[in-house]
């Protein structure tokens, strides 16, 4: 990636204001035209939004891209759609107990709509505040039980079954976050007490611990930084056997959107560490350890990602897939959608954009800042911010499932490209709210509502 050292965030507010004026049209777009008797909207298929069915883990991304518009511009008509549709629509996400996406389809509805209760940025009655806390609590334990115990600790384990680990989940927890910040916790048999930030803390060590390598000879392809999108258990004996791979080309390359998952997770995760006491740490080694490890991930997965993207900072779908060969030096070019052999994914690097933001502020490390607002420039710019009001899509060339086949491919092409996914709209729009907020001096942008 070229890493512009001079660019700014306050350089990128035009680019910023271009992608919520983009969105208002399709946020509408996507609103008059779906019906929730139709599932979740998942990807676009010829400019328009489609279902697929897998697991419901993508509603949050609909209605949260709404309230997050509303943030950004103060539009109120954005405020009461993500209002009303999380009301008469996400209750079922907050009590599924087959999916680990809780983080995703609650903390981005339930839990934005807290945040700017507690900002003061919108009137709510104590009902209402408490009507979004009892939804996060619920959502945080409900995420909890889904418990694997393994030798070293545990995970939250993927609706694969228990012997599952995926890496995604590292950004999900953020539901448990928020339940643990509430006061809440998971009861069990007996009315055992399983505390939220415990099992936070041991997902996100399992993570670290098996999700990403660290160059140190784990395996033959043991590169520093690059990850596995599932890592497989045996249940009868807590042993880490393999790694493995659902949406990726094989379990020895990296997908690159569960790099990106776990680079904005940990980082994310680093920052809420900060508001925790001391001695709610302790158990898990202290505050120094725990940090120690996360951090160690976090900047893992961010250096691989600099030097494993092109020199605009866009990522292709996977860093192994085969059609790479045929390109030719693509590390050293700019990334290139309509290419003949590999699709990008734009989604991938919405999401990692904002990790290494994160991480670059937190660790006062300059490198990690400014990839990430080198990322931001060309997504919030064409060929990847969609301008045509016949396209519901916001930020277009995402990639869904390659080895499934479920992405659309244009006539006359030979892969996907042109077509815009419900998490890569939405992480755009949190990442130009984040951008936002710090080029205009306002409150800084978490998950968790402020105390």
């Amino acid at each position: 990636m070229q890493i512009d050292s001079q660019l700014t965030a306050q350089a990128l507010l035009a680019r910023l204001h271009d992608v919520f004026e983009q969105a208002a049209v399709k946020i509408r777009s996507l609103d008059r035209g779906w019906s929730a008797s139709a599932g979740s909207p998942v990807f676009t298929v010829n400019g328009k939004y489609t279902s697929r069915g897998w697991t419901e883990w993508t509603q949050g991304f609909q209605f949260g891209s709404a309230v997050l518009q509303f943030d950004a511009t103060g539009d109120a008509s954005f405020l009461e759609m993500g209002r009303e549709r999380t009301v008469a629509v996400m209750a079922p996400h907050i009590t599924h107990v087959g999916v680990h996406d809780h983080g995703f389809n609650n903390v981005s509805t339930y839990g934005n709509l807290l945040r700017l209760l507690c900002e003061g940025r919108i009137e709510g009655g104590t009902w209402e505040r408490h009507f979004y806390e009892l939804a996060l609590k619920c959502s945080g334990a409900v995420q909890a039980a889904r418990w694997t115990p393994v030798k070293d600790g545990g995970f939250i384990h993927s609706f694969n079954g228990p012997h599952s680990l995926f890496v995604d989940t590292i950004r999900t927890v953020r539901a448990l976050a928020c339940g643990h910040r509430l006061g809440h916790a998971l009861l069990g048999e007996n009315d055992r007490r399983f505390s939220l930030l415990d099992r936070l803390l041991q997902h996100a060590q399992a993570t670290a611990m098996y999700s990403v390598y660290y160059g140190e000879g784990r395996d033959a392809y043991d590169i520093r930084g690059r990850v596995a999108h599932e890592s497989v258990f045996n249940t009868n004996d807590g042993n880490y056997r393999c790694p493995n791979s659902q949406q990726g080309y094989s379990p020895f390359s990296t997908w690159t959107r569960g790099l990106a998952w776990a680079m904005l997770g940990f980082a994310e995760e680093l920052e809420f560490l900060e508001t925790v006491a001391d001695g709610e740490l302790a158990a898990h080694g202290g505050r120094a350890a725990v940090v120690g490890w996360m951090q160690r991930a976090a900047e893992a997965t961010c250096d691989f990602y600099i030097e494993n993207s092109t020199t605009d900072g866009v990522v292709y779908w996977d860093t192994g897939a085969p059609g790479l060969e045929k390109m030719g030096d693509w590390r050293g070019k700019a990334g290139d959608p309509f290419n003949a052999h590999e699709p990008v994914d734009s989604s991938a690097s919405a999401i990692a954009a904002q990790g290494l933001l994160r991480l670059g502020r937190y660790t006062g490390n300059a490198r990690y800042w400014q990839a990430g607002l080198s990322v931001a420039r060309t997504l919030c710019a064409e060929p990847y911010l969609s301008r045509d009001a016949g396209h519901q899509g916001l930020l277009l060339h995402a990639v869904y499932h390659r080895p499934n086949g479920w992405d659309a491919v244009p006539a006359g092409g030979s892969v996907p490209a042109g077509e815009s996914c419900m998490w890569g709209d939405y992480h755009l729009l949190e990442l130009a709210l984040y951008l936002l907020r710090v080029a205009e001096e306002k409150p800084y942008l978490t998950f968790w509502h402020p105390v």
